[in-house]
């Protein structure tokens, strides 16, 4: 599958904690990366500074879907999924 043209979901929606040029700190989820050109494709698409979270991200009909939306929603779904979990207040912690 290729990507959809004028989508850039992958490159909003999930956040990234590895550096990208012009985010040293990454990025949060939700947050449009820098590298995301107005026609919503990655300006550093195949180059080594492109981060390698990005590169994992392949197109497919589970995570794109039949349109932006549906990229969008998944995408937060998966973020929400593998977001750590904060211990409780309560909690014993390990030293």
């Amino acid at each position: 599958m290729q990507c959809r043209s004028n989508c850039g979901a992958c490159c909003t929606a999930p956040s990234i904690t590895s550096p990208i040029p012009g985010m040293p700190d990454g990025k949060p989820a939700g947050v449009r990366c820098v590298q995301l050109g107005e026609d919503n494709r990655c300006l550093i698409f195949g180059r080594p500074e492109r981060p390698a979270f990005c590169g994992g991200l392949q197109p497919s009909r589970e995570m794109c879907g039949d349109s932006r939306e549906q990229a969008i929603r998944w995408l937060d779904e998966l973020e929400q999924a593998t977001a750590p979990t904060p211990f409780p207040a309560n909690s014993p912690r390990l030293a």
